[in-house]
């Protein structure tokens, strides 16, 4: 295959849900995402007594295990404060594409399907400490 060729067009193709605009271009390369994933801390508190609810309490250890049971492809997203109440869990499981972590719909569609391609190969680092997702993406 020619170095200048689309490695694989379905990647990009229209989906019943909207244009994809993105490119290979677009695509290739590393994809830093700040600030999404559960890091321990949470914002939720008690008004009467100021401190977190203790079944908010939890860590990023059990946040990481309870990812590993969903499988490879996810990561603990942390939840906004009000979700985080009302499922009594300050995060939850994702896949590592998902729309709320790339921002958009035509990003979550891309990284799946190039993920599904055999003509990628699509990696991603969870940093728990930070917060930070990084992807990767390269021509297999």
């Amino acid at each position: 295959m020619a170095t200048n060729q689309t490695a694989d067009p379905t990647v990009f193709e229209d989906t019943d849900r909207r244009e994809i605009t993105l490119t290979e271009a677009d695509l290739l390369g590393t994809h830093h995402y700040e600030d999404v994933l559960y890091t321990g801390d949470t914002d939720v508190v008690n008004v009467l007594t100021g401190e977190t609810p203790a079944e908010l309490d939890r860590t990023v250890k059990r946040a990481k295990a309870f990812v590993a049971d969903l499988g490879p492809r996810y990561v603990a997203k942390k939840q906004p404060p009000e979700r985080a109440v009302e499922s009594r869990s300050p995060y939850t499981g994702s896949v590592y594409f998902n729309r709320d972590i790339t921002g958009s719909m035509e990003w979550h569609t891309v990284f799946r399907k190039a993920e599904e391609s055999d003509s990628y190969d699509v990696s991603f680092e969870a940093d728990y400490r930070s917060g930070d997702l990084t992807i990767t993406v390269s021509r297999a």
